[in-house]
């Protein structure tokens, strides 16, 4: 809802979320609040009702808010992120905020336990508040973003729904078997503005697995590269190996190597080369011909490891 107020409109268009707490900033509060976050779920103590939620609510970025929280001589509360954005005036009743801790709630907040906020795709564990944050950026069971290299596609879910929407709304080739053979084929390989590349999923091993293929800039001069990644997390892709082979003119190029988990992004997979590199000339060889057309078969397998 907007606030009338243009400039908090834009604070909340960009929100800041504050590390939580650590050392002196609790205060006195206990540091058992801190527990691992893979830990086994503990039982609430608290049951948190929606009121309290909303005391622990910046007015201005609409995020939890963490030690120190800041209040004015009112007693309206606000982040310690938002507080020099709004240049030390309370965005409720415009007073000067001063610097007075609001230690009460921050020690409300100290008792409460809450739900993972990945709990409608399995998670059932229930943490401190203080530690639910770090949990989350941890939870085995968060969203994986769309491993889609093609576009900025900004769909998240778990691995079934991914599955689903590569096939549906991007039309990927999917294919059963852990092997694969693929032609790739481009009319004018001097040209990289428009890269070529694309994405096929395999499901073997009662997994899924994306085989990626494109040319992007090295330098002065394009170069391909194919790697694979795991459509789950890097403890799982860890099981398994792959290779690729590329070749022509009685010439050939191998790549052995571990699937990375697409809880890494497509460009920092591409941009550590950690994949089957060629080589514009390299590529053009394979080609054979007159090296106009870029015609290159990429073959390989996958297996898991013993």
């Amino acid at each position: 809802m907007a606030s009338g107020n243009p400039f908090f409109d834009d604070l909340r268009n960009k929100p800041e979320v504050i590390d939580p707490p650590q050392g002196e900033d609790l205060m006195d509060i206990n540091e058992s609040s801190a527990n691992d976050p893979t830990q086994t779920p503990i039982k609430p103590n608290l049951t948190v009702s929606s009121s309290v939620r909303e005391l622990l609510e910046c007015p201005v970025c609409l995020n939890a808010m963490y030690p120190p929280i800041h209040q004015c001589s009112n007693g309206h509360t606000i982040c310690s992120g938002c507080k020099p954005r709004v240049h030390n005036r309370c965005p409720t009743c415009r007073h000067e905020l001063g610097n007075i801790r609001c230690l009460a709630l921050e020690k409300v907040a100290a008792s409460l336990e809450l739900p993972c906020k990945y709990q409608s795709y399995g998670c059932i564990g229930i943490y401190p508040y203080y530690s639910k944050l770090k949990h989350e950026s941890q939870c085995v069971f968060r969203p994986y973003n769309c491993p889609y290299a093609g576009s900025e596609c900004t769909v998240m879910g778990d691995i079934p729904y991914l599955v689903t929407h590569l096939k549906d709304d991007h039309k990927v080739d999917m294919h059963s078997g852990s092997t694969f053979n693929h032609r790739y084929v481009k009319a004018n390989p001097h040209e990289v503005e428009n890269a070529t590349w694309m994405l096929t999923v395999f499901s073997c091993f009662g997994q899924y697995f994306c085989l990626h293929f494109e040319a992007f800039q090295l330098g002065m001069a394009p170069v391909y590269i194919a790697f694979l990644r795991f459509m789950g997390d890097d403890n799982e892709a860890k099981n398994y190996s792959y290779s690729l082979e590329v070749g022509g003119n009685g010439r050939k190029m191998i790549w052995q190597g571990v699937p990375r988990s697409i809880r890494d992004s497509h460009r920092k997979v591409r941009d550590s080369f950690d994949g089957l590199i060629i080589q514009r000339s390299m590529a053009l060889f394979f080609s054979g011909g007159d090296r106009k057309e870029l015609k290159l078969r990429v073959t390989g397998r996958i297996w898991k490891e013993q």
